[in-house]
């Protein structure tokens, strides 16, 4: 699409502009009607590198009267049609991952290979690792704040930018006044020194002490990324969550000053 808009219109996007683009028109046409996502498979996952935009037949309907005397009246049309399926709608229909929150709610994820790590995350690793466990925050693929308590992180001193930059969950151990902060390791990888330094100053302001975690389903993911691990950091397996993998020895599982 970037292409095109070069050729006709001499428009240059810079490649990272990307999803710039999607986010802020593409998500605004399939809103309207004007397009609609995944026509060959609508029960595509969301996070899919086969995810596709077509035009509607409505708007292309439309379209095609640009210039002929029923234009006018086929806007109108449009406009009073039944109203689609919003984004938020329509990605809740889709296959989820449930899951089970420490307060005995639960919660919707969309499916994926990181909402099954997430989940793990919740219902494995917090019971036995974190002391009266509050899930504070749970970034989505389809829903990047899907979880997010505002009022009790700004109690914390912490505020979390809009996009980009959070981790993936945010626990708070409610008895040793520590926030634990996870990275479901699947597909940006785990925290190295360059996301832990991120980290460290997007929750500099934080009462607690910082836990950093990065989680992987598996020894097998682990071992392409355990050269890059950042030390005073640790790491949990889902495939076994009995343990953690402590990269210093100066203490277990714990803040560090």
């Amino acid at each position: 699409m970037m292409d095109w808009m070069l050729e006709q219109y001499g428009v240059r996007y810079a490649p990272n502009t990307r999803e710039t683009i999607r986010r802020q028109s593409i998500h605004q046409f399939v809103q309207v009607g004007l397009v609609i996502e995944n026509p060959d498979d609508p029960r595509r996952p969301i996070n899919s590198p086969k995810w596709c935009y077509q035009i509607s037949a409505e708007a292309l309907h439309l379209i095609r009267m640009i210039g002929l005397k029923h234009f006018g009246p086929g806007i109108e049309q449009f406009k009073t049609r039944p109203a689609p399926l919003s984004l938020e709608t329509r990605h809740r229909v889709l296959p989820r991952e449930t899951v089970s929150m420490p307060d005995g709610s639960t919660l919707d994820l969309s499916v994926g290979g990181q909402s099954v790590l997430i989940r793990a995350v919740v219902e494995e690793f917090a019971p036995r690792f974190v002391r009266d466990p509050r899930i504070l925050f749970i970034g989505d693929a389809g829903n990047k704040e899907l979880l997010h308590e505002k009022e009790k992180l700004a109690n914390l001193g912490v505020k979390l930018p809009q996009r980009g930059k959070a981790p993936d969950v945010l626990i708070l151990d409610g008895i040793r006044d520590w926030l634990i902060i996870v990275e479901a390791a699947t597909s940006h990888g785990p925290i190295d020194q360059k996301r832990k330094n991120e980290l460290a100053a997007l929750f500099s302001k934080a009462r607690p002490g910082l836990v950093f975690v990065s989680a992987f389903p598996d020894r097998k993911a682990f071992s392409r990324f355990h050269a890059a691990i950042a030390w005073e950091t640790d790491v949990w397996l889902a495939d076994t969550p009995d343990h953690l993998i402590h990269f210093n020895g100066e203490r277990f599982l714990g803040p560090y000053s």
